[in-house]
């Protein structure tokens, strides 16, 4: 007989922690490998975990709505439904190293043997971590198990030094906030823009507010209450950061795109029987946008803000604004400069129908270089969208509509469309980003330069 230790597993490279949305499984019930024990919710997405042994669920340690660190111990499995249940974190004939490499997939050496310090054995993560930063881990102390070091060890010892991000510390002088006393968050405890917002709002909410001389009026009807946790909170969270620390600028164009609406019909007939679906004009504009990005890299960038430089980058990762019943979640397809149209149309068909669905990964959802969009099928002409940090540039993309154009010297109806790109002025300037969407309308206006 043996107690089996189930572990929230790490999803994904980029994945700390995790919510408990659901227990698939009451406390006594059977269990068989391959079930699904529970569901967590990461960074905008909901994962099913399977339980991958045999028993009964004796004890949730984690009930849902609580947020775990990954490879914490959230339940517990028997292999009969009435024997005892011994102290948390230990498996009969399995380590909690064992754990950690069945989590994330990585190897892990063997325990250190009695001659060597066993606060030299760390995490993968908090390895990779103490070698980004310098840090010495015979200096570390471990709290892991059996003196194991791991990455929130790494990050303590660096925090002993205030690190504060360039972008952070002006933020915090003209919010008025004292940064010594922000708790940061960021790799190796850095403090950064976001920590400072949190607290700046803390200091706001703490303030008393002034009496108003009007009349106060009667509280409205709440129909519906709304936790401003989760997706919602995640959302808010970047959202007021993108609008707070960048220098919006937005750019519009109207776009004539009856070439680009005729290429899309004619691609959706000679390929919907063998994609199974139609190509959309996300797919195309992908295309353009890709190419557009490898003729201008200046809208393909990033600032690092603890160097305080600008970084132009290689590949071109373009995410996708979907619109779900969870909110707004942004997957990302990937190199998309290298990928031909069915490719992209496969890959992006997956991606929207598993963001809808809530199964998108949290690996898919970081990486993104350039964002796009459309609203077009809400009938939106043009609007203004907010920066996804942390690129630094994104293109709204309106309804193609008939209207009376000038073509060819005539008047006569053309199918119009609206641009708008909204980029962050500190890194770049209106002549690039200028060129960048006259590039876009060139290849939406004569498609056939796509594949040029």
């Amino acid at each position: 007989m043996a107690v089996k230790d189930v572990i929230l597993p790490m999803l994904g490279e980029t994945m700390n922690d995790g919510v408990i949305v659901e227990w698939r499984k009451a406390m006594g019930e059977p269990v068989k490998r391959g079930e699904v024990l529970f569901a967590v919710e990461t960074d905008k997405a909901i994962l099913e975990v399977e339980a991958s042994a045999d028993g009964f669920l004796r004890e949730i340690l984690t009930p849902a709505g609580e947020r775990v660190p990954v490879l914490a111990v959230v339940a517990r499995l028997t292999d009969t439904p009435d024997e005892p249940l011994g102290p948390v974190g230990q498996r009969v004939g399995e380590s909690a190293e064992q754990r950690v490499s069945e989590s994330t997939g990585e190897k892990m050496a063997p325990a250190p043997s009695s001659d060597v310090p066993s606060h030299l054995f760390a995490t993968p993560r908090a390895r990779k971590l103490a070698e980004q930063e310098g840090v010495d881990l015979t200096k570390v102390v471990g709290t892991g198990q059996g003196g194991r070091i791991v990455e929130k060890d790494v990050a303590a010892y660096l925090a002993a030094a205030l690190k504060v991000t360039p972008v952070a510390r002006r933020l915090a002088d003209s919010l008025d906030v004292d940064v010594s006393t922000v708790t940061g968050t960021g790799p190796a405890g850095r403090v950064t823009k976001e920590d400072v917002l949190k607290a700046s709002q803390r200091v706001s909410e703490a303030a008393p507010l002034p009496s108003l001389a009007t009349p106060s009026a009667p509280p409205a009807r709440v129909l519906v209450e709304t936790p401003m946790t989760g997706v919602r909170a995640i959302i808010a969270q970047r959202m007021h950061t993108s609008h707070i620390t960048t220098a919006p600028t937005a750019l519009t164009m109207e776009v004539d795109a009856t070439a680009f609406a005729a290429l899309r019909e004619k691609l959706k007939a000679h390929f919907a029987k063998e994609l199974g679906f139609n190509i959309s004009y996300n797919d195309l504009l992908m295309v353009i946008v890709a190419k557009a990005l490898r003729r201008f890299p200046a809208l393909n960038a990033r600032l690092d803000e603890a160097a305080g430089v600008i970084h132009q980058l290689d590949e071109i990762n373009i995410s996708l604004a979907i619109d779900t019943k969870r909110g707004l979640i942004v997957p990302v397809v990937r190199d998309v400069d290298r990928k031909g149209l069915l490719e992209i149309a496969r890959i992006t068909n997956d991606l929207v129908t598993r963001t809808r669905a809530g199964k998108v990964l949290p690996d898919e959802l970081v990486g993104g270089t350039f964002t796009i969009t459309n609203l077009g099928m809400y009938d939106i002409d043009a609007f203004t969208p907010l920066i996804n940090l942390p690129e630094i540039a994104i293109l709204g993309v309106g309804r193609i509509q008939d209207k009376p154009a000038v073509y060819n010297g005539e008047i006569c109806i053309r199918k119009m469309m609206w641009l708008s790109l909204n980029f962050d002025h500190r890194l770049v300037d209106g002549g690039p980003a200028s060129r960048f969407l006259q590039y876009i309308k060139q290849l939406i206006e004569d498609p056939d330069l796509m594949w040029v």
